[in-house]
């Protein structure tokens, strides 16, 4: 495995296309707007989303899907609100007869199907009639920092073992270490839901709250995520690990976390819409909260404080009196999941 496609030129994209080509592979990263790719051709840097991180040899950069059929496999790093798209129009141009190697960095759930990324991945590419391997890149990884050579770590998961392995040996380098899982279920839902708890975090922060209540967030946010993916099929102990607890830690305290700031702007009073205009940057949390809070309740079970986020985001709702409702809630054992 020598060369790579990473599909989306945001920060997250970005940072692990640089991370990829510093490391010996052959990158292509497309970007979907000619006019950014352009501009990331001429200067050799994204100045829109890591200004400081220069691309190194290696790293081409392209607005066509078709250079990217060479590569050996695909990295997307597409908001999940969009990902089929892009997925649909890219197997528009794949050969049929060439396996898709797809490796999903999207922390995200499909809001109007709330299928995950793993789902629509496997339903686009059966309609196109093509033999796809799947895998879910995540953990606790700020793009600004792995493009900065930060050592970092995180999972790389795919219910094929082998790839998996494959995957692993091929994207790591002496600052990005990758630990394989077989548990896609929980990978991927571990990314998504962590985003609603740090929107949380950052709302705790704005209206005043202090570490105690930073930390019983964290924990308890982190006992509602893997009790929806333990119904959802996934692995207890993954919740555990960097795509789990490590994530959500890094990104309910890190200065850097969109998914805070936008919990940091609610609390100050603003609304979504103005929250959204004033950044190019996708905080996935904002409609993960809507996803997960449907897919919990299509479970059965309880997610108390995506709940109060969803209504917090999108209904309004006083941040001060969600989390007085979350603090008054029917008291219970704490393990009871």
């Amino acid at each position: 495995m020598r060369r790579v496609g990473v599909l989306g030129a945001g920060s997250w994209g970005t940072a692990l296309a640089i991370q990829l080509a510093r490391s010996g592979l052959e990158i292509d990263l497309w970007a979907r707007n000619p006019t950014l790719a352009e501009q990331l051709r001429e200067t050799g840097r994204n100045e829109v989303y890591l200004p400081d991180a220069l691309f190194p040899d290696g790293l081409r950069v392209t607005d066509s899907l078709e250079q990217l059929v060479g590569s050996d496999a695909l990295l997307m790093v597409i908001p999940s609100h969009g990902y089929r798209a892009v997925m649909r129009d890219l197997l528009e141009v794949w050969p049929t007869e060439k396996d898709l190697i797809v490796v999903s960095a999207t922390k995200g759930i499909e809001t109007e199907t709330l299928a995950r990324m793993s789902g629509v991945t496997s339903e686009e590419a059966e309609n196109a009639g093509c033999r796809l391997r799947y895998a879910v890149l995540s953990g606790p990884t700020f793009a600004t920092e792995l493009a900065a050579a930060v050592p970092s770590a995180a999972v790389i998961a795919s219910e094929d073992e082998a790839l998996a392995a494959e995957l692993r040996e091929a994207f790591s380098d002496w600052n990005f270490r990758l630990y394989s899982s077989s548990d896609v279920v929980g990978v991927e839902l571990g990314g998504a839901g962590k985003n609603v708890v740090a929107i949380a975090s950052g709302v705790v922060t704005g209206v005043g709250l202090g570490h105690n209540t930073t930390a019983a967030l964290i924990t308890r946010g982190l006992h509602e995520i893997s009790r929806l993916g333990v119904v959802c099929g996934g692995d207890l102990q993954t919740f555990s690990g960097l795509a789990g607890l490590g994530d959500l830690v890094l990104t309910c305290t890190g200065g850097l976390s969109r998914n805070r700031h936008t919990g940091l702007e609610l609390a100050a009073g603003k609304s979504l819409e103005t929250i959204e205009a004033e950044t190019s940057m996708v905080a996935e949390g904002v409609r993960n909260s809507l996803a997960i809070s449907r897919l919990a309740h299509q479970e059965g079970i309880e997610m108390p404080i995506t709940e109060q986020m969803r209504q917090v985001i999108y209904e309004g709702k006083e941040p001060e009196l969600a989390v007085a409702e979350l603090m008054m809630r029917e008291r219970k054992a704490e393990a009871e999941l």
